[in-house]
C-alpha cells in the first residue's frame, strides 16, 4: 500500500516541476519580447548605419529609433545645389 502513495506523489511533483519550467520559460519569453521591442529601433540604425557605410551612403537618421535610412550622398548634394543656384537667382534677379 505504500508503494501506491509513493507513486501518486513522485507523479505531483513531477507535474509541480513541469509548470515550474513553463512558468520560467513564460517569464524569460516577455523579457526577450520586452528587450527586442525596446531596443529593436536602435539595433535597427546600428545594422542600417553599416550598411550605409559598406554601400559609400550617407545616413539619415529618423524620426524614430529604427526609421533611419541610406542616402546617395551625391543626388542629395545635387538636390542641394540645384536649389541654391533658384535660391540665389531669385534673390539677385528681382
Amino acid at each position: 500500500m505504500k508503494m501506491g502513495s509513493r507513486r501518486i506523489s513522485s507523479r505531483g511533483t513531477s507535474g509541480q516541476a513541469l509548470v515550474e519550467y513553463v512558468l520560467i520559460i513564460a517569464l524569460i519569453s516577455v523579457v526577450i519580447i520586452a528587450a527586442v521591442k525596446i531596443l529593436g529601433g536602435y539595433v535597427m540604425d546600428a545594422m542600417t548605419k553599416t550598411s550605409c557605410s559598406i554601400s559609400g551612403t550617407t545616413y539619415v537618421p529618423g524620426k524614430k529609433p529604427g526609421g533611419g535610412t541610406c542616402s546617395d550622398s551625391k543626388e542629395d548634394s545635387k538636390e542641394d545645389s540645384e536649389e541654391d543656384l533658384e535660391k540665389f537667382l531669385d534673390e539677385n534677379l528681382d
